[in-house]
C-alpha cells in the first residue's frame, strides 16, 4: 500500500486492537502455539472444565486418612509395635530397640478449606532425647509391584514420581520422605522443612525415575513410602541420597528427632504419589471406593455393620460346627484371621449354646471357614453365629504387605 507524504511509524499490534471473535481456532495453524507460549497463571481450573484427568492417578491408598477399620486411636506404640494399628494402609515402623513411645490416632485436625475431614496424628508420649545408632521411626505405606509397572522402573524410560501432602507439627525443622525399592534394596530421599509450629503446610517433592532395578510384577511389596520421624546415625551419617542409591547412611540425613519431647506431635493428610514431575490436585475418591481398596488388605469383620450376624453354621458333630464366610472382596492373598472379642453368641433352636473354641481353617483370598468347638447341639443340626460386639467386631482378617 502506498502513502502520500511520510510513511507512518510502525506500531505493535496489541490485544485491545483485536475484536473478540476475530481469532478463531481455524485461523491458528496446528503446532504454532507451544507450551512455552502459555504463562503458568493463564491456565486456571475454570479454563479446564471438561478436561478429564487420569483416574486413580494416586498410587497411595487412603491418602485422605478417612478409613480406620482397626481403631481410631492406639497408645503405647514403641519397641516391638511394628504393624498396622489405626488408619488403614499406614504402618507404624520402628527400627532397632528404641525407648520412645507414641500414640497414633485418626484426628479431625485438618488444613482449613482443603476438603479433608481427617488426618493421621503421631503424638510422642515417652521421650527419647538421645537415639541409638540404629534407632528409627517411620510411617509407611507399602505398595504392590503389579500396581507400579507403568512407572517403567529399571528402563531408560523410567518415570519420575511426585509426592504431595499436607503436614503439621509442633516441632519445626527438617524431615525426610523416602521411597524404598524393596525388590532391589535401593533408596531415594527428599527433605522438607516444617517452618512454622502447629501450622498446616503443603509440601511437594519430586523423585527422579530409576533406570536400574525393575519392580516385580506380582502382589508382593515392591515400593514403600517412608515418612521418617526419627533416625539414628546408621541412617544419617552420610549425605542425603536425593538420587537412587544403596547406602544406608544416606537415607535420612538431617531428620529431626520427633521423639525428643512429649510436646512433639506430627500430622499428615492429603498424601498423593503420582507419575510425573508436578503435583495435581488431590484425588478425592468416594468413601465406598476407598473402602473397597482398603478391604483388599484388611477387613474388620462384624464391626459396626454386623457382617457376621446370624451366620449359618452346620453341626458336623455334637461338639464341632462349621460355617463359611464369603469375604466382601478378593483379598491380596490368603489372609490371617485373628479373633479380637468375646462378644459373640452361638444359638440353636432358640437357645444359647456353649462355645469352647473358635478358629478359622481352609482360608482363601475369597472366603474363610470358621470352626467352633462346643456343646449343646446334635450332629446334623443347623446353628447360627451372632456377633454381639459391633464396636470391636468379630475378627480381623489381614492380607497386609
Amino acid at each position: 500500500m502506498g502513502y502520500i507524504g511520510k510513511t507512518p511509524t510502525p506500531a505493535a499490534l496489541t490485544a485491545s486492537d483485536i475484536t473478540d471473535g476475530i481469532v478463531t481456532s481455524a485461523k491458528i495453524a496446528d503446532g504454532t502455539i507451544a507450551t512455552a507460549d502459555i504463562a503458568d497463571s493463564a491456565v486456571t481450573k475454570a479454563k479446564t472444565t471438561g478436561v478429564v484427568s487420569d483416574p486413580f492417578r494416586n498410587i497411595i491408598i487412603n491418602g485422605d486418612m478417612s478409613l480406620a477399620q482397626r481403631a481410631t486411636s492406639k497408645t503405647g506404640l514403641t519397641n516391638g509395635s511394628n504393624g498396622y494399628h489405626t488408619i488403614d494402609r499406614y504402618r507404624f515402623s520402628e527400627l532397632s530397640a528404641p525407648s520412645f513411645a507414641f500414640t497414633q490416632s485418626q484426628s479431625t485436625t485438618v488444613p482449613s478449606g482443603q476438603g479433608f475431614a481427617t488426618s493421621l496424628k503421631m503424638d510422642c508420649t515417652t521421650a527419647q532425647g538421645s537415639l541409638g545408632a540404629g534407632d528409627g521411626l517411620r510411617i509407611q505405606q507399602r505398595i504392590e509391584g503389579q500396581n507400579l509397572q507403568y512407572l517403567k522402573k529399571g528402563t531408560s524410560s523410567a518415570e519420575s514420581l511426585t509426592l504431595s501432602f499436607w503436614v503439621r507439627s509442633a516441632k519445626t525443622g527438617t524431615y525426610i520422605a523416602e521411597l524404598f525399592d524393596n525388590d532391589n534394596t535401593r533408596y531415594i530421599s527428599q527433605s522438607y522443612t516444617i517452618s512454622s509450629a502447629d501450622t498446616w503446610e503443603k509440601k511437594t517433592l519430586t523423585y527422579a525415575g530409576d533406570t536400574s532395578g525393575t519392580l516385580g510384577n506380582d502382589n508382593a511389596e515392591s515400593l514403600t513410602l517412608n515418612f521418617w520421624l526419627a533416625s539414628g546415625t546408621t541412617y544419617t551419617s552420610g549425605t542425603l541420597g536425593t538420587s537412587w542409591h544403596t547406602t544406608g547412611a544416606n537415607r535420612a540425613v538431617g531428620q529431626v528427632n520427633l521423639a525428643d519431647s512429649t510436646s512433639n506431635d506430627w500430622y499428615v493428610t492429603g498424601v498423593q504419589l503420582e507419575a510425573g514431575t508436578s503435583a495435581s490436585d488431590f484425588e478425592f475418591l468416594p468413601f465406598d471406593v476407598n473402602r473397597d481398596r482398603c478391604v483388599r488388605y484388611f477387613l474388620a469383620v462384624g464391626k459396626t455393620d454386623g457382617q457376621v450376624h446370624n451366620m449359618v453354621m452346620n453341626g458336623y458333630l455334637s461338639s464341632i460346627c462349621y460355617g463359611n464366610f464369603q469375604l466382601e472382596k478378593k483379598m491380596r492373598t490368603t489372609p490371617s484371621v485373628t479373633f479380637v472379642t468375646t462378644g459373640r453368641g452361638l444359638y440353636n433352636n432358640g437357645a444359647s449354646r456353649t462355645i469352647n473354641s473358635l478358629g478359622a481353617s481352609s482360608c482363601s483370598s475369597q472366603s474363610i471357614a470358621f470352626d467352633i468347638g462346643g456343646s449343646g447341639w446334635s450332629a446334623g443340626q443347623s446353628l447360627h453365629l451372632n456377633n454381639t460386639d459391633q464396636t470391636n467386631g468379630f475378627c480381623q482378617v489381614s492380607a497386609e504387605l
